[in-house]
Formats: structure tokens, C-alpha cells, sequence
């Protein structure tokens, strides 16, 4: 993609009125536009990173046998009144109040799964869909971590036993830390305990992710690194027997629960005689993207985890003629996603626009690296750069 050709532009100057890290860098850099408080258009920029999201996101959960579907985001009144979350506040309502628009699917899946799961042999089975979700959120704030429409991951999982729900939770538990691994944030998410509250007696699990901005705060046992959130009440941590704790912040990026018999019973789900069981996953798609932004950047703007970034490469011109639309080509040949940066912009203006948008490397050809038949590359984030020549740079590119 050639820089002047982008639909959106950067800013030179913060966003009026934005607090979050999130929210001033991807609008700064031109990946959001907000349209009202919590409801924000993806641009081309963060949409391609959501894509990136999603497709890590499939790709492990297809690996733990999920089947992949998608239920409408309008939701009839009688499916909520079964279970008695009509009126909840969370839902938004349609005019005549027939319909309320979705936040979570249990009560949609359910009866769905009922028509189709009709004997023991359809089980166990785990269904899930990435969809923009409804919330009516009173607080909605920092960016798009907290917004009144989002995109959201969610999965729900139907079985005969408790240990057949036991064995495959162990399984979405680590599919997920995969996940969170495969987006660059493995070093700052935890395997959290929270209160179970309405789903579970017992506990519910958490992925939190360390960062200042994180409105949560979690407890993280210094022996076994288990977290707790403050919510749940334990001088000992559960697992190890440790008094030992360390308080951080941590935004919440996905949670998983046993739902047991619950929404089964309101739908008269059984096979044999017996309700069937029901476990809950969710992982909030575009919070993950604010929450990466949070944890990846500098003075200067983003800086993307490799596997995530909108594009691999930022190529910055700076008189380099026939020379720099060759190497475009030859990149992009080659397999890479590149932001060409042809505009006529001073070099100055176009490094810091290369840095703002975070791509992981950037590239310079120049008069005067042609002169040594060679380019300038740096990674984003590292101060000192390199001379390559430009028939190794697929080589070089390789080991990066």
C-alpha cells in the first residue's frame, strides 16, 4: 500500500478530550475515528490488525475442535425473559421492545444447540463466533476498552459430565494463553481467580494483562504466579500455599466460565433425562487490540508485536527514484504487507509517521544508502540501525 493512497491520515497533535494511551495513539496514528462516546469506526489500519486478532483467535480455537458460526446480533424478546435477563441494564432495547440488541449469546445458543445436539453421540460440542456485540455501558471510557459496541470472540460448549466440561476447559485455558501469546503478551497476561459470581459457586477464571491503564488490579502469587483479582478474598494463594503477593493493574482481556445447568434448565436442554452441561468463553477482540496498544509503545507511537502489525514493513523513500518502486514490488513479491511511503513529505515528517504507526521494521532507500547499493533498516522500538545490501534484504528480512 503506497502512503498516499491511505484513506486515513495521522495527526500531528493529540486528540482534544482523550485520556487513554489507546484511544490518543490509534486516532493520532489513524486507526480509529470516534463517532460518539464508546462507538468508534475501525479504519483500514486497525482493521487489518483485528483481522490478525481474529485469524490467531481461529486458529486455536479450531485446533481445540470449535466450529465456527454466527447468530444474529438482534435478539427476540421471549429468549431473554426465559432466563430473566430482560431488563438487565446492559441491554440495549429496540423501540416497541420486542427485540434488544446482543451483549452475550446464552440465550441465543442455547435453544440453537438444543435443535441440533439431539442425542450422546453430538457431544461434546463447542461452538463459537466473532461478532459485534451491544452493551449499554454507563462508563464507557478509555478508548475502546470499554465501549458500547465491540467486537467479541465468544465460544460455548455443551456437555454430558462434569469432568468431560473439566477436560475441555483445561484446553480452552491453555488455547487461550496461546492466543495471548501469539498477539506479544505473554510476558504480561495472567491466569486470573475471580469470584464465580451468577455463573459458578465456584470460581470463575480471568486473563488479565498487566498495564498501568488496567482498571482491574489483580494480586500475582510470587511462587507460582497464579493471580487472583481483588475481589476474591484469600491470604494463601489456592494453588501453592504462598502469603506472598504482588499488586499490579491489569486490564481484563478474556474470562472463561463454567456455567453448569443454568441456562439448560431455562430451555429445557437435556439428553436423557439429564440437563445438559455448559461452559462460557469469551476474549474481546477489539479490547485486545486497545489493550496491545497500551502495553507496546513510546514517546514516539506505537510499536506492534510482529504477529499482529497492520503491515511488516514501513519503506521510506527519500529520493531514491526508479530504485524505491523496484524494491516495493520485490517486497510485496516476496510476501510482505508494505506501506510504501511516496508522499511528498519531508524525511523527518515520514520517520515520525513510521514510528506513530508502529509497523515492526522500517525500511530507508536513499541516495545516498543506492551509493553502497544498500537500504537503512531499523526495527521499531531499537535505536541503531543497519546497512544491508539491497540482494541480501529477503535474507536479512528472514531472521527478523
Amino acid at each position: 500500500m503506497k502512503a498516499s493512497k491511505i484513506f486515513s491520515k495521522t495527526q500531528k497533535t493529540d486528540p482534544s478530550g482523550e485520556i487513554s494511551t489507546n484511544a490518543k495513539l490509534l486516532m493520532k496514528a489513524g486507526f480509529i475515528d470516534k463517532l460518539g462516546a464508546g462507538i468508534y469506526t475501525y479504519l483500514p489500519l486497525s482493521l487489518r490488525v483485528i483481522r490478525k486478532i481474529e485469524k490467531i483467535i481461529r486458529s486455536e480455537l479450531n485446533r481445540i475442535d470449535a466450529e465456527e458460526l454466527l447468530m444474529p446480533a438482534l435478539n427476540p424478546k421471549s429468549n431473554w425473559e426465559k432466563t430473566g435477563r430482560w431488563n438487565v441494564p446492559e441491554m440495549y432495547k429496540i423501540a416497541d421492545e420486542e427485540y434488544g440488541l446482543g451483549w452475550t449469546h446464552e440465550e441465543i445458543i442455547t435453544p440453537l444447540a438444543k435443535k441440533f445436539l439431539n442425542s450422546e453421540k453430538d457431544f461434546p460440542k463447542s461452538l463459537y463466533q466473532v461478532q459485534t456485540k451491544y452493551r449499554n455501558e454507563p462508563r464507557a471510557k478509555s478508548g475502546i476498552l470499554r465501549g458500547r459496541e465491540f467486537i467479541m470472540n465468544d465460544m460455548y460448549s455443551f456437555h454430558l459430565t462434569e469432568e468431560d466440561l473439566d477436560t475441555y476447559y483445561e484446553k480452552v485455558k491453555e488455547a487461550y494463553l496461546k492466543i495471548y501469546e501469539r498477539c506479544g503478551l505473554k510476558d504480561y497476561t495472567y491466569f486470573t481467580l475471580a469470584d464465580g459470581g451468577a455463573f459458578t459457586k465456584g470460581f470463575s477464571h480471568e486473563f488479565q494483562t498487566l498495564t498501568e491503564a488496567g482498571e482491574d488490579v489483580i494480586y500475582i502469587c510470587k511462587k507460582c504466579k497464579l493471580a487472583l483479582n481483588k475481589e476474591v478474598e484469600h491470604k494463601k494463594c489456592p494453588s501453592c500455599g504462598e502469603e506472598d503477593f504482588e499488586e499490579r493493574k491489569a486490564i481484563e482481556v478474556g474470562n472463561i466460565f463454567k456455567l453448569g445447568t443454568k441456562y439448560s434448565e431455562a430451555f429445557d436442554f437435556k439428553i436423557n433425562d439429564k440437563n445438559v452441561i455448559m461452559g462460557c468463553y469469551g476474549i474481546g477482540v477489539s479490547r485486545l487490540l486497545g489493550t496491545i496498544v497500551e502495553v507496546f509503545n513510546d514517546e514516539k507511537g506505537i510499536i506492534f508485536p510482529k504477529e499482529v502489525a497492520p503491515y511488516d514493513i514501513y519503506l521510506v523513500d527519500i529520493k531514491g527514484g526508479e530504485k524505491s518502486e523496484q524494491l516495493y514490488k520485490a517486497l510485496e513479491y516476496k510476501g510482505y504487507d508494505v506501506i510504501f511511503d511516496d508522499r511528498d513529505k519531508t524525511p523527518g515528517e515520514k520517520f515520525s509517521d513510521a514510528d506513530l504507526i508502529g509497523i515492526p521494521i522500517r525500511i530507508i532507500i536513499s541516495e545516498k544508502t543506492l551509493k553502497e547499493d544498500s537500504v537503512e533498516v531499523k526495527k521499531r522500538g531499537e535505536e541503531k540501525s543497519v546497512l544491508v545490501k539491497i540482494k541480501e534484504i529477503t535474507k536479512y528480512l528472514e531472521k527478523c
